[in-house]
């Protein structure tokens, strides 16, 4: 994961990793950067940097040991903002770009060109978390998706998939 937020690639990460986070998911799904999705995703991030920073005792540049503990601190400190909770959410509602209620394969497609994943692995991902076979991520599945990948040691959850096969 650190690999996947280190967004320039530099050894640490920093706030503008998660503003460049930010931008792909804002021009990958073509929304106004003033929308509720955005400013919501980018709030929800904020709140993530702000609470990683706590636990990394205010230091502003993580390298890979300290974005290890900070998040690990983090995921267990729900006192103040729960990461599993607060950005799959605001993630679930800018994939989801017909508001239905679920994502579509369509739909999960322009998640994987932000986060440039291969789409055959995609479609692995997809069906995985795709609980119910229903041809359709529902936000619960979405939700648990993160739940699994930050809380559950065993590698053949859904949610384990999210960066390909451990």
């Amino acid at each position: 994961m650190f690999e996947a937020t280190d967004t320039n690639n530099d050894g640490v990460i920093e706030w503008s990793d998660y503003e460049r986070i930010v931008d792909r998911y804002v021009s990958g799904f073509g929304l106004d950067r003033d929308s509720r999705e955005a400013q919501a995703l980018r709030a929800a991030h904020l709140m993530y940097w702000f609470e990683l920073r706590r636990h990394a005792g205010g230091n502003d540049r993580l390298d890979r040991d300290d974005y290890i503990a900070a998040l690990h601190s983090l995921i267990v400190d729900t006192s103040r903002f729960n990461l599993v909770e607060g950005i799959p959410h605001a993630i679930f509602d800018v994939i989801d770009r017909n508001g239905d209620g679920g994502i579509s394969k369509e739909e999960f497609s322009r998640y994987l060109q932000v986060w440039k994943i291969d789409p055959k692995t995609g479609l692995e991902v997809f069906n995985r978390l795709d609980i119910d076979g229903d041809g359709s991520i529902s936000r619960h599945e979405f939700i648990r998706s993160w739940r699994e990948f930050f809380y559950s040691y065993d590698p053949e959850v859904p949610g384990s998939f999210y960066f390909g096969r451990v």
